[in-house]
């Protein structure tokens, strides 16, 4: 896949079929992008795992948060990364050690690493770097 450019049904494809997503990065706070962007994903109907190792236990936006992505239970259909570009290899690798893995990685704005994107599509799972869902979402959704 080219990670330049992504072509609009690739991307609303995503969006549509998606239901579960794990926010790897999630915050408690209100002025943090990924507490924005997660409020937005609530509000428009899919259920949204928060994943913060200093907040596990606790909730955000009413949601109880994880540790780690091997503490959710169930299955995900996309894990979107409120990380550093430099933390998405390792990422990678944790995600293909899941016993059930993820149909879309989605890295947002300034996420993007090549050669873990091409990792985690050798596994089958689609890649999305770069962008935002909240942003995507209104534009090709509505």
């Amino acid at each position: 896949m080219n990670h330049d450019a992504y072509p609009d049904y690739y991307l609303a494809d995503i969006l549509s079929t998606t239901k579960t997503i794990a926010l790897v990065g999630a915050s408690p706070k209100t002025e943090r992008p990924s507490h924005r962007v997660m409020a937005f994903l609530l509000r428009k109907g899919y259920r949204v795992i928060p994943v913060n190792p200093g907040q596990a236990g606790r909730t955000i936006l009413d949601q109880p948060v994880v540790a780690r992505l091997a503490d959710i239970k169930e299955p995900i259909d996309m894990i979107d990364v409120f990380r550093a570009a430099h933390a998405l290899p390792a990422l990678v690798d944790e995600i293909l050690e899941l016993p059930s893995l993820p149909k879309v990685i989605w890295g947002q704005l300034s996420v993007r690493d090549d050669t873990a994107a091409a990792k985690a599509e050798a596994a089958g799972i689609k890649v999305v770097m770069d962008r935002c869902p909240a942003i995507e979402y209104p534009r090709l959704i509505g």
